[in-house]
């Protein structure tokens, strides 16, 4: 088993003529080998660690909106947060730690408003102090622990309640550590990046996260195996996601609350990440999403400021956009903007 599903990595200029394929690094970074060795990336992976350190870390900058839609209760959640002060001592050889989430809530607003407050300091309880070793795996662990940690939690405070709260959410979250997205989900919101071709300057859309619902192969095994059935689509024919937070009466029915973790080195040519529930993706599809912020922002002569807002802008647009062409569902859109 993978330690993660890896996305495509950043655009590297080509290696000089005569160049070797496989450059060492130098004497005095013997260090960063090992630690790329001792993690099992192989040398090209080792050669984009030792030029991220070198690399200036790239400033971010979050947005969001909210739209109620046709509900009547905004049961969507958010954080965005820097964990850099929080997390003291650092991670050795991290210097930026940031966290963005959106937790898509049904069955009332409890379980994405208690993910929102309790989701980013389980997982800095749970990341070990000073030198940690291979970071990657470090990371990943501590986000399962965090989200285990976190569903635990929650389930313990809504079994006490009377009646016991019947609450789920999805989760989409990404960890920025310095110039490395950790993204790590359930359920079905989703997360996606802009990265442009430097040539033509057309966006490529990545899809940072896998979807989770009872319909696809494993996930309804799953349910199966655990004494539960998929119906319409739905787990008893009730719930739309296969994995979440909360949702103590499937819990039972083999829906669970371990995320898929991905990880994405960033790139000069990236632009910006967008984390939405559901309800922005059942007006737009990703590609459709990135153009119309692409849209309000493409400008090469703004200046930062003027930049700042425009992707501020773009964000309220898009939301209300989703809400224009009918979606009936809560919409929460997370732009998070790369300064370049």
């Amino acid at each position: 088993m993978e330690l993660y599903d890896e996305l495509p990595e950043p655009p590297r200029a080509p290696a000089p003529a005569g160049s070797p394929s496989h450059p060492r690094p130098p004497n005095g970074n013997s260090s960063v080998k090992r630690r790329a060795e001792a993690s099992g990336l192989d040398d090209c992976q080792s050669a984009h660690q030792e030029k991220k350190v070198c690399k200036e870390i790239l400033s971010l900058k979050a947005h969001v909106a909210e739209r109620r839609g046709e509900r009547e209760e905004l049961q969507d959640a958010h954080t965005i947060c820097d964990l850099s002060e929080e997390c003291r001592p650092i991670v050795t050889n991290i210097s930026r730690l940031a966290f963005y989430a959106v937790f898509d809530g049904h069955g009332g607003s409890r379980a994405a408003r208690y993910a929102a407050h309790n989701l980013h300091r389980n997982l800095v309880k749970k990341l070990p102090r000073g030198d940690i070793g291979v970071v990657d795996k470090a990371i990943k662990k501590s986000l399962l622990d965090a989200f285990k940690l976190t569903d635990e939690e929650f389930l313990k405070q809504a079994a006490s309640q009377k009646p016991a709260w019947k609450d789920g959410t999805t989760a989409i979250c990404v960890v920025v550590a310095d110039n490395v997205l950790y993204i790590a989900n359930l359920g079905d919101s989703r997360a996606v990046l802009c990265r442009m071709n430097e040539e033509n300057q057309k966006p490529t859309v990545l899809s940072l996260s896998k979807e989770h619902n009872p319909n696809q192969y494993e996930e309804r095994m799953r349910i199966q195996r655990a004494g539960g059935n998929v119906r319409d689509g739905r787990v008893l024919g009730v719930l739309e996601v296969s994995r979440s937070l909360g949702d103590g009466q499937y819990k039972r029915c083999g829906v669970i609350s371990v995320p898929d973790v991905k990880r994405c080195p960033l790139a000069d040519s990236d632009r910006f990440v967008l984390l939405a529930c559901d309800g922005l993706f059942k007006a737009f599809s990703a590609e459709e999403a990135v153009n119309f912020v692409l849209s309000y922002v493409q400008d090469e002569d703004s200046q930062t400021e003027d930049m700042v807002a425009r992707y501020e802008s773009a964000c309220h647009r898009l939301a209300n956009e989703a809400v224009r062409r009918g979606a009936a569902d809560n919409v929460t859109v997370l732009i998070v903007q790369i300064l370049h």
